[in-house]
């Protein structure tokens, strides 16, 4: 009788909450553009009624007790997701994460981590972090956080620990290579700040280069700085912006990179959804920096939303040329609207248009397959629109490059060796052996090194398999599955063994793209981010083409010019 009195209690405060839902639901209703308002409402209150009772059956009847949250919320998870990816419900306790995304900035103690085995490890603390002051390295096992242990504990519940108002302690036993007994460690929390312009600078004479990693409130600020200090201390006359692996961010930031290089008034960005008062076009506020200065935007798949904002930007206004690969096809924005006990709801609310007036949105979520799966936009719906110099651009999937860059991609031993971990527990062993190196600029490994590390996984377990003998054991099974093996096995068995691989070899093979791996991590240790993007800068092919191009007047005018 008690357990009914307390699910009536709760019912009737349920109750109230759905009226609540409903009236907000019939009221939000009136600033749409469905004509079918009426029927819509019903529908709304309808469901919601039966959502309402099928959960107060649950909580009467269901044979095990039921926690309210847990169920509540993996039901409004499963409704988001099946609109779109990027519509979430983020509850009280995870708006610090949506914080740090919007500003790259949170309490805690500044390092990436990560899980490996049983526990969750120190991968690489953020230059000038309380994490590095106290001492921590990358590679360090955290064994305990407050005196609880993180043993199977999600890297996600870990970092929830980390993390903490500024100026409070986090005590941390760690296990760290060479060491025989675990180590304590205590860190002052501090408000941590990742830049967006992780690195800028010179890459030639005249040519500088921004690395923009993020489009945080700040990013337009980090970019414009860099800029004016590169015109005004190293006389740039081009530059290199890259937002490859950039996911973007807050749309206004990349309004305000575009402005930079393009006339006050200029449209840059248009944002259409169903509510018809949200509509919005962005133009160019503020007087640009340079017009005149030539551009180059490197980018690839993972270049999404804000970052092709910009990168769309620069080409339908033919400011200048994108090289890369296609970017991801992002072209939903979110709004965050306010919800009780502190949630918030980022939903999905326009899509963005550049300004040829294309969408770039790759995946159809209004579509779906029978399945539930969704598609990329049918090539029959695909338009044709055309820059401000009349060069033809499409929409329906990403940003395609002016300049196509094949990305390079790594041999399967030197990938095995990469997701082993086995590169990054080797430059964690060379630092411990190494506490100093040269210069970014002057750093190289020797053959030494080399053998060196060929010792070091000598008694490491790991293997893979060649795309040559992948395609072979498909060959295999389709010749058993078509009753052909028994009169061909004895010539398939000789071609396996054929292509067969040799671990040996192929460290000998591709030890020139091990050694570049080995020495990017290792650079990573020492120098941090920036010195890592520095190093790899030297032997970048897509930084060499857009060099090139910017050194090329006239093919990168031609470029910009419309194909007969």
């Amino acid at each position: 009788m008690k357990r009914f009195k307390n699910i009536i209690k709760i019912s009737s405060q349920q109750t109230a909450t759905i009226l609540a839902i409903v009236m907000f639901v019939l009221m939000s209703f009136t600033v749409t553009r469905d004509s079918k308002t009426t029927d819509n409402n019903f529908e709304t209150v309808k469901n919601l009624d039966i959502f309402y009772t099928l959960y107060k059956e649950l909580n009467l009847y269901y044979v095990d007790p039921i926690v309210p949250g847990d169920i509540i919320k993996t039901g409004i998870d499963a409704m988001l997701i099946s609109l779109d990816p990027y519509t979430v419900y983020i509850p009280e306790s995870k708006v610090e994460d949506l914080k740090f995304m919007t500003t790259g900035q949170y309490g805690g103690i500044g390092a990436v981590i990560r899980r490996k085995g049983d526990y969750t490890i120190i991968y690489q603390p953020y230059e000038g972090s309380p994490a590095l002051e106290a001492g921590l390295l990358a590679g360090d096992i955290i064994l305990e956080i407050d005196g609880k242990s993180t043993k199977d504990m999600p890297s996600e519940q870990v970092s929830e620990l980390l993390r903490g108002e500024p100026e409070t302690i986090v005590e941390l036993k760690i296990e760290r290579l060479g060491e025989e007994k675990p180590l304590d460690v205590e860190i002052t929390r501090q408000e941590i700040k990742r830049n967006s312009v992780p690195y800028y600078g010179l890459i030639e004479d005249k040519i500088g280069y921004i690395a923009l990693s993020s489009f945080t409130n700040t990013a337009g600020t980090e970019v414009k700085d860099a800029l004016m200090d590169l015109k005004e201390n190293h006389n740039i006359e081009s530059v290199v912006l890259d937002l490859r692996g950039n996911p973007g961010g807050l749309l206004i930031e990349a309004v305000k990179i575009c402005n930079m290089f393009v006339d006050k008034g200029e449209l840059i960005v248009s944002t259409r959804g169903k509510v018809a008062q949200w509509d919005k076009e962005y133009t160019a506020f503020t007087e640009p920096v340079d017009t005149e200065m030539k551009i180059i935007v490197i980018v690839n798949s993972s270049s999404a939303s804000a970052s092709e904002i910009v990168a769309g930007c620069i080409q339908d206004l033919d400011r200048g040329i994108v090289l890369g690969q296609r970017t991801f096809g992002k072209g939903l924005v979110q709004t965050t609207r306010e919800l009780s006990y502190n949630g918030i709801l980022k939903v999905t609310t326009a899509k963005y248009y550049i300004p040829s007036g294309r969408c770039i949105q790759a995946l159809d979520y209004t579509h779906r397959n029978e399945d539930g799966s969704v598609g990329h936009i049918p090539d029959s719906l695909i338009t044709e629109f055309t820059t401000k110099n009349g060069r033809k651009v499409y929409d329906g999937g990403g940003v395609s490059p002016d300049v196509k860059i094949e990305i390079e991609k790594l041999s399967m031993i030197t990938s095995s060796l990469i997701i082993k971990d086995f590169i990054f527990d080797y430059a964690n062993f060379f630092k411990l052996n190494n506490p100093t190196i040269s210069d970014v600029d002057e750093f190289k490994l020797t053959d030494k090194d080399f053998e060196d590390f060929i010792s070091f996984i000598s008694d490491k377990d790991f293997d893979y398999k060649t795309k040559t003998e992948q395609s072979l054991d498909e060959l295999i099974e389709a010749s058993k599955d078509e009753k052909y093996f028994e009169d061909a096995e004895e010539e398939l068995n000789i071609l396996k063994d054929k292509f067969a691989h040799d671990k040996e070899k192929d460290l000998r093979l591709f030890k020139d793209e091990i050694l570049e791996q080995i020495a990017q991590e290792i650079i990573l240790k020492y120098y941090h981010e920036k010195g890592a993007i520095m190093f790899g800068i030297k032997n970048d092919t897509e930084v060499a083409k857009a060099v090139e191009l910017l050194k090329n007047e006239n093919e990168y005018n031609l470029i910009l010019q419309p194909k007969n």
